[in-house]
């Protein structure tokens, strides 16, 4: 299977295919057609997925965060679409993905969460303080 071509089909993997449905070629429809290379990319997909939640990337660090919120098997399916949306945009639009590291993606994280919180307690009438650690005057 030519590089390309398998660009294409994990777009059309990202995509939902409805369009899709009531066409036929040769009698059978062509999601049934499809529907063997789907699941091929699919399990591919989500094998690189499973692997990647092991490593010390960006993409393990989102992996494991959405594993511990909402689950293993959601968190393999998202981190297998992001994977493919990665892919498929390095083909298509020659982009260079350059990983920043588990620790860049955690930090990114805190500052969100940390403003996320500050936007909450602004609603109820609160301000935040950053705490001082114990033994610091």
């Amino acid at each position: 299977m030519q590089l390309k071509q398998m660009g294409y089909q994990i777009a059309h993997t990202v995509q939902r295919n409805s369009l899709f449905q009531h066409h036929a070629i040769g009698g059978l429809p062509i999601l049934q057609m499809l529907r063997d290379e789907r699941d091929w990319i699919s399990a591919q997909l989500r094998l690189a997925a499973v692997a990647v939640g092991r490593t010390n990337t960006a993409l393990g660090a989102f992996y494991r965060r959405l594993a511990t919120r909402i689950g293993k098997a959601k968190a393999v399916t998202a981190t297998a679409r992001k994977i493919a949306v990665l892919f498929y945009n390095t083909m298509r639009f020659g982009m260079q993905y350059k990983d920043p590291g588990a620790d860049h993606y955690e930090s990114q994280y805190r500052e969100r969460v940390i403003k996320q919180l500050h936007r909450r307690a602004a609603e109820f009438g609160y301000i935040l303080h950053e705490a001082t650690p114990k033994g610091v005057s």
